[in-house]
This record gives C-alpha cells, structure tokens and sequence, in this order.
C-alpha cells in the first residue's frame, strides 16, 4: 500500500466518523515567535485545545506536513526524518478513550490489514495524584490486545503537556497521559540496548506508528491537578511509519516517498563507491534532507545565515557532504532525485507542483555556492599543506605522496576553516586523505563539541516549538501587522503582500514582496497611516464565514493554499468614512484591513499606543522587511 492511498483511507475513516477534514497549517508559522516550524498537527490547534471554538466544529482531521529541526543529526538510520507529514484527528470536548482508542485499532486492524499480533501498546503507569490509566488498559484488553502486548510507562514516555511532566507544568497548563501504538517487525533483538526487548527500545525491532494523547487535567493555582470537565484527544500517526508498516518494511526509505529517488542516486554514482545495501547512511540523508529543503522553499523559505533560512542552507549542505561521498562533485545528485521526490506529493500539495521550477532554481543557487565554499576552503586547507612540507604543492606530487606524510596536525585548524569558510571536516577529511595527510580527531570532536554547546545555548526554545504567546502587547503587535499590511498596499501598490512575519513583546518583524528599497516618503506615509488608523481607534470583528464569501470579499489571502470550507477571518475598521485613498475599501465591505487570520486580536486598535518604523531593508530578491516598535 502506497503513502497516497494510506492518507486518503485515514482521511475518509474520519470523516465516516463526524470529522471534518481542515487544511494544513503552512510549514512555518506565521506571527509565532516561540518556533522555526510547523513540528506537530497538534501545533496550530492548541488555542482551541485550550478553549477556543474551532470553526470547523468538536471533531477535526488533517494531514499536517511538519519539520524537526533537533531531529537532524539522527538522520541516517532506517526510521528518523526532519521533515514528516502527521495524520491527526482531534477531539475538542466531544469523544474521549473508549471512542479514539477502538478507531485507531481498527483502522490499523481494517483498513491497513495488520496483523493484530504485531501491535504493541504503551499505557501510563500513573505517578502521584495521576492515577495508573486503566481505563486505556481495559480498552485495549477488550479489543483482543493480549497482557503480554500491554505495557505501562511513567512520566517520561506515556505523559503529554507542552511543559513537560506533571511537576514541571505551570499553573493554567493543561495535559494528560497517552497511548502509544507499536509495530512488531520481528528482527532480533541487539543487547547492547539492554538485556530485554520492550516496545520502547531502540534496536530496532518496534516502530511507534501512533500516539494518542488524552488531555484531562489542568494545573491548579495550588500546584495540584484537576480533571477537566471537558477532555480532548489529540492524535498523531507518521505517515511515513504507517506506509513502512503496511508493507512489512522496517525502512521507511523502502517507500514510495524515497525509493526511487534513491535508485536513481545509484544509477549514477561513482563505480567505486557503495549501493544503498552496502552503505545506505548518505542515500538516507540526501533524500531526505532535499525532501525536506523543497518544501521549506516551497513555503517561501530562502537559504540564509539566520533562522529558517540557516537550517535549510545547513540540509543542502549536508545533502552536497553526502554526495561526495558517492563520487558526485557536481549537482547531478540533485538534478537526477528532484522529480522522484516530488510526483508523490503533486496532488496533494499543489503549491509544491506550481512552484517546481523556482524551488529547483533557489536549490541550485545554494548548491553552486556551497560548491565555491569547498574551493575556497580546500585553498586554506593546501596552505596548511604546504607550511608543514616546505612549500611543496600537494596539487602537484604527480601520484606520488611523500614518504612519511601521514602527519596528524591539530584538529583546531581545520575546525576554523570550517568555521570560517563553512567547509565540513568531513569533506576537510576527503580532501586531505588524497595528500596523505590527517588531522587529529580528538581535538576536533572537543573543538565542535565547543560549537554545538554554544549554539544549543543561543537557540535554547527556537527549536522545541510550542504556543503563540498571547501576551498583550504581543497581540498588540499582531493586530498592528494588519494594519500594516494594508498601508503598504496603500503607498506601494496592490502586488505588495504579506511573506512572513515574526512579533515578540519588543518588536514586530514583516517581510513583504516588492522589488527595491523604500524610499523616506513612502516609509513615513505607512507610518503614519497605520498611526491614524490606531488614532481613529477602529474595532476589530472577528468572522467565521464559507471560503468562497471570504473571497467574494477580496480579504486577503494565499488562495493557492489549501483552506478549509470555513475560514478566520479579521476585519479592521467599519465604523468610519471610507478613505478614497484607500485602494479597494469599499470592496471590502467598509474595512480597512481584512484578512484571513487565525487570531489573536485586540478589540479596537486604539489598544496599540503608536508605532514606529525603526528599519527597512532587503531580505532576498523581491521581498524586504520592515521593523517597528510600539512608543
């Protein structure tokens, strides 16, 4: 069974079952300061897994592509990827246990045709005033799950809450313990990883496929638990898990996401290096890494040095690093895989399919300038050369390596041409083997180990994912984006819309598509129609209407994304003379600003104080980026 029929068979199970399907959230969010990725179907629903009323109703389904940034490093074994799609179904108040627990059994069972005796189940242990979840237990026992395919876990595995385990949760927070499903693959167990094999080892043997989280409790002022009156059930299924199950194939690089991208890289890789069988390590980490960087591009991400931008240049560096190891110096490792990684997902997503000619371009241009890094880094690299043997060039020694060459210089010197030039020590390595010459690896793995705990400390939070911080002046902020919006459309014209924005309680952060710099008039008109906009103290209305009326209304939107049939949408400004400078006001049913907007929002905006235009400047070819500040 192949990925394509796997989501549609989950989709329509769901729907069957009174769930409404809603469209996915966009790979990276937008006015979410606390996260670089769309990391969890879960993510975008959280303000209605708090409370919030979700329009689509109690019972939602979807298929949401996400992407692991702390996952990278892992990638290479048969079951890890950063970039994945989650099959969820959510329960906001409705259904709990008994309904979640025998559906997800019997679209396992039913609808995948896997065998009952290969699924393993995790249940919570209970630990303090949260009870051991027998309820869960009974469940999966009545469904023909046998005692000995049962297991209980504490905290650390079998408990769900943005903050963590029960103490850990601040007050207001909301959690709850989980089931996790597994699939048995038989292989034998690696005792390396402990005497006994258990669902939660890591020898290979299981695979999770499924995780379904039951949110019953909320953290009292008192620090204590209660149990809401109201529970939610949270979902996530790995669609790539799900697919390598139903075929019986503990790589998920055997599916059709992978397969054929990696039968062309052996087609064309150099003689003397391994097939996929023999070394699958570098065919794992270039699909999937060239996987993940289409669709961060696809979403509007560009290669840069900061945030999004730095993780993608990072994946298509790797992918070029594990290239070379297969003997491919060029990009035909990139030219030949790109249309095996994208037919599967044409249909599903068509913002990828429209878009194939300016993502393969944007990969190429990275591509072509890591190529320069690698020059650049290999002239430093022959300095070295040349000082510890007197001047001679290692390009000329003919074949013949100097007697005695096996010289083993410090690993700090290559590390800072590796943080200088960003060449990897691997391909340092690669290179430095042709001349006969080695770098000692203890200083190297002490001298990254330096690096990785200064980055892990600067990205602390910017990783891990989480909630939108509702805080005022935050929303404060968000609102004032919209108005924002629309008074560039004002000044610079109707092809001005929005590329993303970032809003922290300091600052608001918008990128937005136009060809050259702004000039000192036209900043200082924005500024001042977003300040007589806030002046004139306009209410914000919040609207829950069908796709096509939202439209009709010309709010603005990417209608090239997948929407559901209803949409958020937020209107600033009715309760005033309609502005003739305004480009299509009237249009808008009387509002100054509408646009398609999962929230929050102040009430009116005479809310926000002031704002001011600190900075305007470029981001990449065609968008630039204004920063503001309230006063």
């Amino acid at each position: 069974m192949d990925s394509k029929q796997i989501r549609e068979k989950y989709i329509k199970f769901f729907v069957g079952r009174g769930h409404k399907e809603i469209a996915p959230a966009k790979l990276v969010p937008e006015n979410d300061p606390t996260t670089l990725f769309t990391s969890s179907g879960m993510q975008p629903l959280v303000p209605y897994l708090l409370g919030q009323e979700h329009p689509e109703g109690k019972r939602l389904v979807n298929s949401q592509p996400c992407f692991r940034a702390e996952d990278i490093e892992e990638v290479g074994d048969n079951r890890h990827t950063t970039f994945f799609e989650m099959l969820g179904n959510w329960s906001l108040g409705d259904y709990s246990k008994k309904e979640q627990i025998p559906w997800f059994f019997e679209f396992l069972t039913k609808e995948l045709r896997l065998p009952k005796e290969k699924l393993y189940v995790s249940v919570f242990e209970g630990d303090g005033d949260v009870p051991k979840d027998m309820e869960s237990y009974e469940i999966w026992k009545s469904l023909g799950v046998d005692d000995d395919h049962i297991f209980f876990y504490g905290v650390d595995k079998n408990w769900w809450s943005r903050s963590g385990p029960p103490d850990k949760m601040p007050e207001g927070e909301i959690g709850g313990p989980d089931c996790e499903v597994f699939y048995d693959f038989g292989t034998p167990h690696d005792e390396k990883y402990g005497k006994e094999c258990h669902p939660n080892c890591e020898c290979g043997r299981f695979l999770e496929i499924g995780n379904s989280v039951f949110i019953q409790y909320l953290k009292r002022t008192d620090g204590l638990l209660r149990e809401l009156t109201e529970n939610n059930v949270d979902f996530g299924g790995g669609l790539e898990r799900l697919t390598a199950v139903s075929n019986n194939n503990p790589d998920i690089f055997q599916t059709d996401f992978f397969a054929d991208a990696i039968k062309s890289l052996e087609a064309i890789r150099k003689s003397s290096a391994p097939d996929y069988k023999t070394n699958p390590r570098p065919y794992r980490i270039i699909v999937e890494h060239l996987r993940a960087a289409i669709f961060m591009v696809g979403d509007g991400v560009k290669p840069s040095n900061k945030e999004q931008g730095y993780v993608l240049r990072r994946l298509i560096r790797r992918s070029m690093v594990q290239s070379r190891k297969l003997g491919m110096i060029g990009d035909e490792w990139l030219s030949n895989i790109f249309a095996d990684l994208v037919t599967p997902y044409i249909k599903q997503y068509p913002h990828i399919d429209k878009n194939v000619p300016q993502i393969n371009e944007i990969i190429t241009q990275e591509v072509d300038k890591f190529r320069k890094t690698i020059d650049e880094g290999r002239k430093a690299l022959k300095r070295i050369y040349t000082k510890v043997f007197g001047g001679i060039d290692p390009d000329n020694l003919q074949g013949n390596i100097i007697e005695g060459n096996k010289l083993r210089i410090s690993g700090d010197e290559v590390f800072k041409i590796y943080e200088t030039y960003g060449l990897p020590p691997e391909i340092s390595q690669e290179i430095m083997k042709e001349w006969g010459l080695e770098f000692d690896e203890e200083t190297m793995k002490e001298a990254m180990e330096k690096h990785r705990e200064l980055s892990r400390t600067a990205s602390a939070g910017m990783f891990k994912g989480g909630l939108v911080d509702h805080s005022e002046v935050v929303t404060k902020y968000h609102t004032a984006t919209h108005l924002l919006h629309q008074a560039l459309r004002d000044v610079l014209g109707p092809q001005v819309f929005q590329k993303g924005s970032n809003i922290t309680a300091d600052r608001l952060r918008f990128d937005f598509s136009f060809d050259r710099k702004m000039t000192g008039e036209e900043i200082k008109a924005v500024e001042d129609l977003v300040n007589e906009r806030i002046k004139q103290d306009l209410r914000v209305d919040h609207m829950i209407i069908p796709l096509e009326e939202a439209k009709a209304m010309n709010a603005i939107g990417l209608f090239n994304e997948k929407y559901a049939d209803k949409v958020s949408i937020y209107g600033v400004g009715p309760d005033y003379q309609l502005d003739p400078k305004a480009l299509d006001q009237r249009d808008r049913g009387g509002y100054y600003s509408l646009e398609f907007c999962g929230g929050p929002h102040i009430e009116h905006t005479g809310m926000i104080g002031k704002i001011k235009i600190t900075k305007e400047e470029a981001v990449s070819f065609g968008v630039r980026r204004i920063r503001a500040q309230l006063t």
